[in-house]
């Protein structure tokens, strides 16, 4: 039985996977490339060291990795399009792990290496834009870098965590103006407190269909879904898409039973992208810029906030306030922009939550002769 064995480098360049493996690179060079000598090529690396590693690793695994045919381009062999495919699953099925691995990594470092970074712990309903701002907040600016500690999770775990004390930002996510009677009211209204809690703005991101390339089911909705007997993949309770998969269902009357997969659950949206390119689904709710990292079709359903919740107590502690002001700066504005599937929407700005979470304005109106509070 083959072992995997987990490292991490320390380093000034260490680029910005979450988790490398030489042997998955080189495979992916060749299979591009055609032949050992692109794939050192394409990889900065000498031809004897490409080949040597590659006939090492042959006799480590027992099998042979590359296939010459006559007068033909290099090719992996079954075993190594195996092993490729293997690593490619399980990064993606595994990428909210890794990356809280990493962050715990660079939490710890960051303040040993660097007396003026802020560290900033987050936990959050899944979003690839925040993996983003991590990286961009990372790098110095002129308050210092900002260490973003994130620990994907589902959007109400974030916010417990956030009431426990585990964390200062919380991050989840909801329409535009969710109804009072929504699910997301239910399960969000319970968990904060005006007054108590402030909504930093961040994103704007649309949630819809991730598909096969080029639609082929002809999915517009989530009532085809159920029609057509697509495979669904679905998220977890308690993460925010699962919330507003139930709230699009219970609007197109539509019984999550009618969904085939409904009780198939993924970890992420990367994860729901993954199964989709693997063949194993035909369908599944998520962001467009996960479809997008692998090639897929997004069908639009619907646009919805990014939101960042804190404690009152915390907004002008150093790093709070050092993350609102990468938030608010041009450049991150700029970045986000080219997000696919994202517009940044008031970011940074401290927002009343009775404006962004309208129910609770629902609930003033039904109270007489009391005057209303601002959050």
């Amino acid at each position: 039985m083959h072992r995997v064995q987990l490292h991490y480098t320390l380093s000034r360049d260490a680029g910005t996977a979450l988790i490398r493996n030489p042997l998955p690179e080189m495979l992916q060079a060749v299979a591009e490339q055609g032949s050992i000598s692109g794939a050192a090529r394409s990889l900065g690396l000498s031809y004897r060291h490409v080949w040597g590693a590659l006939k090492r690793w042959e006799d480590q695994l027992g099998g042979e990795l590359i296939v010459w045919g006559k007068g033909q381009s290099a090719q992996l062999s079954e075993f190594g399009s195996k092993l490729l495919w293997a690593e490619r699953q399980a990064q993606a099925r595994l990428a909210p792990q890794i990356a809280a691995l990493h962050a715990d990594l660079e939490r710890a470092f960051a303040v040993a290496f660097d007396p003026d970074a802020h560290v900033l712990t987050l936990y959050a309903s899944h979003d690839d834009a925040l993996g983003v701002l991590r990286s961009y907040a990372a790098t110095p600016g002129g308050s210092g870098a900002v260490h973003l500690d994130i620990r994907f999770t589902g959007s109400v775990d974030a916010i417990r965590a956030l009431n426990e004390g585990r964390c200062t930002l919380a991050g989840f996510h909801t329409v535009e103006k969710p109804a009072a009677t929504s699910l997301a009211a239910r399960t969000y209204k319970p968990l904060l407190q005006p007054g108590l809690h402030k909504i930093i703005g961040f994103a704007q991101r649309t949630q819809g269909l991730i598909v096969a390339p080029g639609n082929p089911l002809g999915l517009g909705c989530l009532a085809d879904v159920a029609r057509t007997g697509a495979r669904f993949v679905n998220r977890p309770q308690g993460s925010g898409t699962r919330v507003l998969l139930d709230d699009l269902l219970a609007e197109g009357g539509v019984a999550g039973n009618a969904i085939q997969g409904y009780d198939r659950h993924e970890p992420s949206h990367t994860a729901v992208a993954q199964a989709v390119a693997a063949g194993t689904a035909d369908a599944g709710l998520g962001i467009e810029l996960a479809a997008h990292a692998r090639g897929l079709s997004f069908v639009p359903l619907v646009r919805e906030r990014y939101h960042l919740a804190c404690l009152k107590a915390t907004l002008e502690q150093p790093a709070t306030r050092a993350l609102r002001a990468l938030l608010e700066s041009s450049d991150w504005i700029a970045q986000m922009a080219r997000l696919p599937g994202y517009a940044p929407l008031h970011c940074g700005d401290v927002l009343a939550m009775s404006t962004v979470l309208p129910w609770w304005e629902f609930a003033g109106r039904k109270r007489t002769n009391s005057p209303r509070k601002k959050p």
